[in-house]
This record gives C-alpha cells, structure tokens and sequence, in this order.
C-alpha cells in the first residue's frame, strides 16, 4: 500500500462514526474521511486533557488548612495522586498533539518502523499509536528480555 488520500464525499459531509470506519474497504485506507475522523477524535481528546490540567491546578490552589495530621497526610496524598496522574495526561497530549501532526504532514495511520499500515482497529483503540501492533510486540518482547 502507498501513502495516498483519496478524497470521498462522506469528509465532506460528515464525520463517520467508529462502525463506518471499520466497514471501510483495505483500499481506502487513510482516505480524506478517515483522516478528518481520526483529527476530531484526537482533537476532542487534547481539549479534554488541557480541560484536566486547568482543574487540576485550580484544585491544587485551593489550600485547605486542617490541623489533623491524618487529614493533612490524607489531603497530601490525594494532591500527589492526581499530580501523577496529570503527568501521565501531559505525556499522553504530548503525543496527541503529534499525532495531529502526522494526520497534517500525511504519515498518521502507518508504522514508524515498517511503513506499514497500523491498521483502523489499533487507532480506533489507541488513536495515538505510531507502530503497528506486531512492531509494538517486537519492542516489548525487546525491552522486556533486554530492559529499557
């Protein structure tokens, strides 16, 4: 397969649902409406994880005063919960914003290692992915006998 965008009236309508998607034959692969469909999820996504930064810090600088230690450690802990979970969002809409990107320059929806196509299921699941799912075995079958 090469790496053409086909133009298809449905882009031009409408954003197709994740069953119109699937239906979709190998050959329109990365057409003009996968394209805009896979740019709306992942834009949808990106304003949902910058939604989550906002209220985080607007959580944190509500500073409430609690003279119960167990409390404080309480309160503490539930800070350092949600910073962590921030931090794993901030990386997520790092590669989101990457994956706009590529949806831009014309390389999302195929391996960064193969050139291969990722293949419609595998982005509808993790729009975000840049490797196939056997490459992504490789790596992970790599790390975990050879570590990091």
């Amino acid at each position: 397969m090469t790496k053409t965008n086909k133009s298809t009236p449905a882009a031009a309508d409408r954003i197709l649902t994740d069953e119109e998607i699937l239906k979709m034959d190998e050959k329109d692969y990365m057409n003009a409406a996968q394209l805009a469909f896979f740019k709306v999820k992942l834009q949808q996504l990106e304003k949902e994880l910058l939604k989550n930064a906002g209220e985080t810090t607007e959580h944190l600088r509500e500073t409430v005063l609690v003279p119960d230690p167990a409390d404080r450690a309480t309160i503490e802990e539930e800070h350092a919960l949600e910073l962590r979970t921030r931090d794993r969002e901030r990386k997520l809409l790092k590669k989101v914003q990457q994956s706009i990107v590529a949806i831009d320059g014309g390389d999302y929806g195929w391996c960064e290692e193969t050139g291969e196509p990722i293949g419609i299921p595998r982005l509808i699941a993790r729009p975000t992915a840049t490797l196939s799912l056997e490459a992504q075995q490789r790596r992970e079958l790599k790390q975990k006998l050879y570590g990091d």
